[in-house]
């Protein structure tokens, strides 16, 4: 049983970590514009801290970009020598609203989630809910664009267009753009 636990965990990682890869070549490639599966535009970012592995076990290699304003060239490195991003600090912004959130591979965990900010001052007659039903808004508004990115991610991956999809990623790595 635990045998198939791990499994499954081990290709959870390995889709999570190709579904990383793929958002930062897609945030790269074209201008940060990404739509999801719906055609919904999203201006998608990875920034000051992305880290990729490779690896298995005792022979697991970790590179870190992190820092304001990196340029992430440890992680850009990590990439050409055949590791795939596992963590990295996601930025995606819609009109004037703008989410960030630390996402990791291994199980699609997220950390640190930044909404838009909320004006938290009542006026005179308004629902005292309505900033909190907003900021819950937001939060699930986060987790369905992930999701949908996620879901058409799959479509390219599961489809005809990937091997086209591959070559691409991997001009874009060996480039160091």
């Amino acid at each position: 049983m635990s045998e198939t636990v791990h499994n499954i965990e081990e290709k959870n990682a390995y889709l999570g970590q190709d579904f990383l890869t793929w958002l930062w070549f897609c945030s790269e490639s074209n201008n940060g514009q990404i739509k999801d599966r719906h055609g919904q535009e999203y201006l998608l970012y990875l920034e000051q801290k992305v880290t990729v592995q490779g690896g298995e076990g005792e022979s697991k290699d970790t590179n870190v970009s992190n820092g304001q304003l990196s340029e992430l060239k440890e992680a850009r490195m990590g990439l050409r020598s055949g590791k795939k991003v596992n963590q990295a600090k996601v930025k995606i912004e819609q009109d004037s609203e703008a989410w960030e959130m630390q996402l990791k591979a291994e199980n699609f965990d997220f950390t640190g989630l930044k909404t838009p900010k909320v004006e938290m001052k009542v006026e005179e007659g308004e629902d005292p809910d309505s900033r909190f039903l907003e900021k819950m808004f937001l939060i699930e508004k986060s987790l369905e664009v992930i999701d949908d990115l996620y879901l058409y991610f799959l479509q390219k991956r599961l489809g005809p267009e990937w091997n086209q999809e591959l070559s691409d990623m991997k001009k874009w790595i060996q480039s160091g753009e």
